[in-house]
């Protein structure tokens, strides 16, 4: 059964052809796809992930706040229960500051021009991982 997917535009930043672009090449790769919309504040998503019951979410962001916002969407997940939900983030995050968000829980992180291909990969990885620790 293919993951289901929260895609997420967090903070103020209301450029979201990147995560319309990502949205669309999942559901063609045959992932089911929730996109929040614009401006979603950590709680927004969160809740958001709760009530889809989503395997992984995807955060765009293009604002430079991924720094503030990331560990707060991280942190509003696990207050919640969902921390086996995988995150993952695109947009334009400096390489300075990779290494320090995967630390923090994002397992991956696709800059500008990352072909989709690559998001698609990433999934079909995850879903790899699951279903080996369904078969131990």
């Amino acid at each position: 059964m293919p993951l289901r997917v929260l895609i997420a535009k967090p903070g103020l930043d209301g450029h979201d052809r990147g995560a319309k672009v990502i949205a669309r090449a999942l559901r063609d790769a045959g992932y089911e796809v929730i996109y929040t919309g614009i401006r979603q504040t950590p709680e927004m998503i969160a809740e958001a992930a709760l009530q889809e019951d989503v395997d992984a979410i995807g955060l765009s962001i293009l604002s430079g706040a991924h720094m503030t916002l990331f560990p707060r969407i991280l942190e509003e997940l696990r207050s919640r229960g969902l921390e086996d939900v995988v995150v993952w983030a695109g947009g334009i995050i400096p390489e300075a500051d990779v290494t320090e968000l995967k630390n923090l829980g994002i397992r991956a992180v696709f800059g500008p021009g990352s072909p989709t291909s690559e998001t698609v990969e990433f999934l079909r990885g995850i879903e790899q991982e699951r279903l080996a620790a369904v078969e131990r």
